[in-house]
This record gives C-alpha cells, sequence and structure tokens, in this order.
C-alpha cells in the first residue's frame, strides 16, 4: 500500500492546527497523521506559566488537563509566532458522560474570554458530537496514525525498560531518536508503511535496545495507570517517568494501543451498522498488530501484559466492564495486570474530581487487593492546587516504604 508523500511547509496547508500535548513518546510520530492541504499540525510544547495562564480562564472544577491544555494554546496564540487568522484548535473528545466531552465548548469560552473567539475549535471523535465542526479524516490519516501509535508503543516500553540499566547514559535515549528520525522519514514519504515494515521494525528495534550495555542489577518495576492525559504526557503527571527513575526504579506504562481497543470494544462495535461493522474490522487488524508487538518484545525479554482480549478476560470478575465513559473499567484492569504479572507496585494518579478515575479506579483498589491478595497500589491527585511534595512522598512511600 502506497502514501502519498506530505508536505511540511506550513504555507502549503489552508490552516495551522494546534495540537493539544497529550502523548509524549507517541505524537512525534502520530503528529505526521494531521498532515494535510487543510492543516499544518503544531505539537503544543509551551511548558512556561500555562497553568497559570490556563486558570484565568477556566476554573477548578474542571479536569486539570484543560487548564494545561487552554494554558498552551492562549499563550501560543499570544506568542506572536502564528497568523492567528489561519490558526484552528483540535479538541480530542471521547464523546462519552465523561467530563472531558465538555471540554470542546469549556476550550470556546476560554478562547472568547481571552479575545480569540474567532478562531476555530474542532473536536476528533468518532461518536459524532458536534459533527459540523468534527475535523475531516481519511484512510492515510488513519493508517499514519495506526502506525505512530504503534511505533510509539513499543519505542515507549523499550525506552523505558532499557533507560533504568544503560552502562553509559544517554544511550537508550540516543537509540530512541535515532528511530524516531528513522520512521519521521517513512511517515513524512509515505514509504515502508507496511504491515510487513512494522513486523520487520518491530523486531529491529528491539535487537538494538536489547544490544545496549545493561548494569548487572535487577530493580523493582512500578506499574503507572489513569487517565489519558495524566497517563501518556510528562505535563499530566508531574514528570512521573523522570522521578520513579531517579528513584532508582524502573517505570512500566501500558501501551496506547490497550485504549485504543478498549475504546473500540466499548464505543464503535456495539451498534448494527456500517460504522461499527468497520471497526471491527479495524479492531482486528489492531489485535493482530498487538499480538505482533508483544511476540517481538517477548523474543527479547522484555515485560508486556497479555494481548488485548486476554488481558480484559483475566480482570473478569474483578472490575466492572460496563463502565466505559472515559478510561472507565480499563485503569482497573491494568492494575489487576501489573499484579498479576508480577509488577505488584502500582502507582495511580488521576485529575482531582475526575469522576471515572474515582469510581472505577481509587474506590476500586482497596477492593482488588484484597480479592488478588497480593499487591500495592498507591492513588494521588495531580490539579492546579494539589501539592506536589504530597504527590511525591505517596510515590516514594510506595517505592521504598510497602
Amino acid at each position: 500500500m502506497r502514501i502519498k508523500r506530505i508536505h511540511e511547509d506550513i504555507d502549503w496547508a489552508d490552516s495551522i492546527l494546534f495540537v493539544p500535548a497529550m502523548l509524549d513518546m507517541h505524537f512525534p510520530l502520530i503528529k505526521y497523521a494531521f498532515y494535510s492541504k487543510d492543516y499544518h499540525p503544531v505539537v503544543m510544547d509551551d511548558e512556561d506559566g500555562i497553568t497559570e495562564t490556563g486558570l484565568k480562564y477556566i476554573n477548578h472544577d474542571m479536569c486539570y488537563p484543560l487548564s494545561q491544555i487552554v494554558g498552551q494554546m492562549v499563550n501560543a496564540l499570544n506568542s506572536g509566532r502564528y497568523d492567528v487568522n489561519r490558526v484552528k484548535l483540535l479538541m480530542p473528545a471521547a464523546g462519552d458522560a465523561c467530563r472531558g466531552a465538555n471540554y470542546v465548548g469549556a476550550l470556546r469560552r476560554a478562547m472568547q474570554d481571552a479575545g480569540y473567539g474567532f478562531v476555530p475549535v474542532l473536536t476528533l471523535n468518532v461518536r459524532g458530537v458536534e459533527p459540523e465542526s468534527m475535523m475531516r479524516f481519511d484512510f492515510p490519516m488513519v493508517w499514519r496514525a495506526m502506525f505512530g501509535m504503534f511505533y510509539g508503543d513499543i519505542l515507549m516500553v523499550l525506552l523505558h525498560a532499557t533507560r533504568p540499566y544503560e552502562k553509559k547514559k544517554g544511550a537508550a535515549d540516543r537509540l530512541w531518536n535515532k528511530w524516531i528520525k528513522i520512521l519521521s522519514r517513512d511517515m513524512i514519504s509515505g514509504k515502508n508503511l507496511s504491515l510487513l515494515y512494522m513486523h520487520r521494525n518491530f523486531r529491529l528495534m528491539c535487537r538494538d535496545f536489547s544490544r545496549i550495555r545493561r548494569k548487572d542489577v535487577k530493580k523493582q518495576v512500578i506499574g503507572f495507570v489513569g487517565e489519558l492525559y495524566v497517563k501518556y504526557c510528562h505535563l499530566g503527571n508531574w514528570d512521573v517517568v523522570d522521578f520513579i527513575e531517579k528513584q532508582g526504579t524502573e517505570i512500566h506504562v501500558n501501551p496506547l494501543s490497550y485504549y485504543a481497543l478498549y475504546y473500540m470494544d466499548t464505543h464503535m462495535i456495539r451498534k448494527h451498522n456500517l460504522e461499527a461493522k468497520g471497526a471491527r474490522l479495524l479492531m482486528k487488524l489492531f489485535e493482530m498488530i498487538q499480538k505482533d508487538m508483544i511476540k517481538a518484545l517477548e523474543k527479547y525479554d522484555y515485560f508486556s501484559l497479555p494481548p488485548y482480549w486476554q488481558f480484559k478476560k483475566e480482570a473478569h470478575g474483578l472490575v466492572n466492564y460496563n463502565v466505559r465513559n472515559g478510561d472507565g473499567w480499563l485503569i482497573g484492569a491494568e492494575a489487576v495486570g501489573y499484579i498479576n504479572h508480577g509488577v505488584e507496585k502500582v502507582f495511580a494518579a488521576q485529575p482531582f474530581g475526575c469522576m471515572v478515575n474515582h469510581c472505577a479506579g481509587r474506590g476500586l483498589y482497596p477492593s482488588l487487593t484484597r480479592k488478588l491478595g497480593k499487591g500495592s497500589i498507591v492513588s494521588t491527585d495531580v490539579d492546579a492546587s494539589a501539592s506536589k511534595l504530597n504527590y511525591y512522598n505517596r510515590l516514594l512511600m510506595l517505592i521504598h516504604g510497602i
């Protein structure tokens, strides 16, 4: 399958698309899915004063990620680096009863208050939320996004599992950057975006990381679970990966493909229409690729949770599969998966006031450890008014005290 080369020239596209920073390990590649004649994507990367800026235009009752997203976007519009008349803002939304589904309206109000009410806000969802404002996407975009997701997944696992043990500091980061450059060239040119190449690259990446010289030590592993933004964005989790590694500990963050499969399973395949049939086909493709990725990791002795359906089955009776809002039952299932597969310390982070995380996560953790008869789960909140000291102290309690 040949996908056309994309243009990176900002003047070539009709609009500049501001993309919220949500996926540290994935957006370096997934961003290429957004390039088109319609859009030139700019992934938000400003961190200075974004919380203060965000809180000028939203209140503490909204989820913490929104303050970061609004702060970054307003600061970017104020920076003078972009033609604000060409800018459009992208807001991904689950499209269910999660409060995140209200981010689109909240972002519009924030932009109005900031003097940018004329800047369009686009939604990215598959539930038909505000169809008149939905971002246009096509097959090449979905195909590139799929490659970006799975490549981001395996590189994230390899980096986190290698960096704490490297003998030469920076070796794992350099190799990660090397592969990002290689894969970026493929994403831009449209070459080598086939399942055969993906199968080959999975194994080459695992081989390369396995060849990094490692210290002969065994470190404890902390499993990390939580809401999507908090889980995959260092702004949302207050640099938890860096903090854990500095404590002489390894972290494991479950791949994004589990969330993608969870979302299709709980939202997209339950209807009896053409879209649901397409979602079932896409889900089977994702399952096949995920299994191949896990085989590559296991071949080189890297840890992974089981493939999606086995992973889900193992949580039966421990989580409620009817909780499908936001990250829903996936949060508890990941904690179960870690504990059952030897990672018996789990750190759970959630935005303060996130009802899904508090009900399907925090409210469930004591029950999970009692029923499993093993494991420790420590949970804490991230919020603009929360204490980072308390956050890190609870993490230290898990690492050193339990």
